[in-house]
């Protein structure tokens, strides 16, 4: 009897001993299945709609050639429960990501990030053409227009006053989502301008502010001429001259715009054409980078009321009529 009590231990012992060997590979196999790298060659979007499972999700990978052997996902699974957890939205997999990483991300919610710029410069026309082609964001009519009075404003006048930066955003985000953002920055942006001016500036309020930053911002990228170019027109306004700018004129012509100005275009008569009236344009002609704000704001205290392109990217800057003319002749109508 005792021998045979020895006997059923030993192999009760045996039996445990291989379900602890058979556990522990099993375990190891499941943890190894969940750590090996996906089988893809490139990076590719992955769409989850609302009301996915993890087990839909697995078997069109499977279906793909992504994943294999969904036995050891069940079993990754029991072990791993939150995994299961997957939410709605757009997430990338990329060359080298695991299988438990591609679930972390879906459990986590952290799909895929798409970037908008909207580039300092440019008119609310050229950015409008720009987002028809930005991928996983819908792009209503008048969405400008429809995030300007949602915020307040109820001019009816968009031009410029939306922030030129980079935006985040995930797939079927809402576009007056971000315009909020940059039009929130704008007026951070120009209060903060507004309430650094220099205490002679001969404009009336942060609209003119706007408006001025907006052509210094079109007639040159340079950082080190930026406060020159807001004097030349900080000193004509103080003077009453016309600040007679080309951007100014060329925003007026809209798409009748193919290139050059003719004498035809300077003599005719529209609110933008700063060559027949005096002052500011009713409105900006494109979105002021934050260095065109504060040059506006606070413009070099320097007397120049005249500049020219050189053809390179500067500017001769001159207080007379007499030096302005040399330099022209010198830059521009040898040139021709």
């Amino acid at each position: 009897m005792k021998k045979m009590l020895i006997g059923l231990l030993a192999t009760f012992m045996t039996l445990l001993t291989l379900a602890s060997v058979a556990g522990f590979w099993g375990y190891h196999t499941v943890v190894r299945y969940g750590d090996t790298p996906l089988n893809i060659k490139r990076v590719q979007e992955v769409p989850l709609a609302h009301g996915t499972s993890v087990y839909q999700v697995a078997g069109e990978l499977a279906h793909q050639g992504v994943i294999s052997e969904l036995w050891k996902l069940k079993l990754l699974l029991r072990l791993r429960p939150e995994l299961a957890q997957i939410r709605a939205g757009l997430y990338e997999m990329a060359p080298g990501d695991t299988l438990v990483q591609l679930l972390q991300k879906m459990a986590q919610g952290k799909e895929k990030r798409f970037s908008l710029t909207l580039i300092e410069g440019q008119s609310l026309a050229q950015w409008q053409a720009q987002l028809q082609g930005v991928p996983h964001l819908n792009v209503p009519a008048g969405v400008f227009d429809s995030v300007l009075a949602a915020e307040g404003d109820d001019s009816g006048l968009p031009e410029g006053k939306f922030f030129p930066d980079t935006y985040h955003y995930v797939a079927d985000q809402a576009l007056a989502s971000l315009l909020a953002q940059s039009y929130q920055k704008m007026q951070q942006e120009l209060a903060a301008a507004w309430a650094q001016r220099a205490s002679d500036l001969p404009l009336k309020s942060p609209y003119e502010l706007l408006i001025l930053a907006s052509i210094i911002e079109k007639e040159t990228a340079r950082d080190d001429e930026r406060a020159w170019i807001a004097a030349v027109f900080s000193n004509r306004l103080k003077k009453g001259m016309r600040l007679q700018t080309d951007p100014t004129v060329i925003y007026g012509m809209g798409e009748r715009f193919q290139g050059n100005i003719s004498r035809k275009d300077l003599l005719e008569m529209t609110p933008y054409n700063t060559y027949r009236v005096a002052g500011l344009p009713p409105t900006p002609i494109a979105a002021p980078s934050r260095a065109a704000l504060r040059a506006a704001a606070n413009p070099a205290a320097v007397n120049y009321l005249y500049f020219v392109s050189r053809n390179d990217g500067s500017h001769v800057f001159s207080s007379t009529l007499a030096e302005h003319n040399r330099a022209v002749n010198q830059f521009q109508r040898r040139n021709k």
